[in-house]
Order: structure tokens, then sequence, then C-alpha cells
């Protein structure tokens, strides 16, 4: 019996037809033929297409979101000129008459900032305080939204100014506070309008 020399190893295969173990290094490439330049340019074409219709969504997309941003600041702004005008519509309008101490209503003037200061008087802590011939001091302070005249006790309504959104005038016609931001402002008279009750 003859043995065989060759070990475990099994046979070297012979090359596959067309395969190619190395390639010279002064070998040229072949020119590609017409369908595969004609492949090469439509890949070209579709990479370009595709980059362009991504453009084209991004594009989209950011005018979309600008679109929003902008539709938000604009209900934003609807919103804050609609509170605007909530705050700053006057509630109504209040009657203030001025009373000293004892509740019994008086001359309007004495509530009157510039009268009390041009008579010597001054005004603390919503009172007006007006000097007295002989010493000391009268205190005087509106009362909103009561009635009565002159020497008569004043009947209802509130020693708390009501709020700055509303429109606040005495008897006389002097403005106490001007609805919408609590302005003092001036009447037709030509009186101060600034309040003694706040």
């Amino acid at each position: 019996m003859t043995q065989d020399n060759t070990g475990d190893q099994p046979p070297p295969e012979p090359p596959k037809r067309g395969s190619m173990r190395f390639q010279d290094s002064n070998t040229q490439p072949r020119e590609p033929s017409l369908a595969e330049q004609r492949a090469r340019r439509q890949a070209l074409a579709d990479e370009e297409r595709n980059e362009e219709l991504a453009r084209q969504a991004d594009a989209k997309a950011a005018t979309r979101r600008k679109i929003l941003i902008g539709s938000g600041v604009t209900v934003g702004l609807v919103g804050l000129v609609a509170t605007f005008y909530t705050v700053a519509k006057p509630e109504g309008d209040v009657t203030a008459v001025c009373t000293d101490s004892n509740g019994v209503i008086q001359n309007d003037d004495y509530c009157d900032d510039t009268y009390v200061s041009s008579h010597g008087g001054y005004h603390s802590g919503g009172f007006l305080f007006l000097p007295i011939p002989g010493g000391g001091y009268n205190s005087y302070r509106y009362n909103y939204g009561g009635t009565g005249v002159i020497g008569q006790r004043v009947a209802g309504g509130s020693y708390d100014p009501p709020s700055a959104r509303t429109n606040v005038n005495t008897k006389s016609g002097k403005s106490v506070q001007r609805g919408g931001f609590g302005i003092s402002g001036k009447s037709g008279s030509g009186g101060s309008g600034k309040s003694g009750g706040s």
C-alpha cells in the first residue's frame, strides 16, 4: 500500500475564471461602458434631486415654524391687549362726599389737597387735616357712594377707596379718581383731582 505524503491538507483549489489575485501597478483601468456611464449620470442626477428635495423640505419646515411662532406671538399679543382693555376699562362711576370725623357731610374743598395745603393743613393716612382757629385740627376724608347733603350725616357708602378702575367724582364735579389706571385728574373747575382717601 502506498502512503500519501500530502498530509491532512486538501489540495489547493485551482483559480476561478475571471478572478484576479493581484493587479500590476502598470495596468490601465478600462473605460466604463456606455451603460455604466449612463448609470453613473443617473445616480448623480438622483442624488442632486434628493438633496434639492431635502433642502425644499427644510425650507418649508422653517417657514412653518416661523408661521407657528408668529401665530403664537399674535395670539399672545391679542391676549395681552384684551387683558389690558379689561383692566383699563372703568367699572363704573361712584360719587365721593367729603365728611368730617363724625361722618357729617362737609364742603368738598375740605377733602381737596390743594385747598387744605393752601390753608395750612396737611394730609396723612387718607385723612386731611385743616387747622381750627384757636389751635388743633379737624380731620376730613371721602366717603365713596354715600348720599346726603352738607350738614347731614352721610347715608351708606364706604370709606374704603373703590377699585382703581372706577371713576370717582364729587357732587361739585371734581375728579377724585379717574377709572382705568387710578390716575388722578383735574376737574373742569380747575380744582385738584387728588384723592384724600387714597
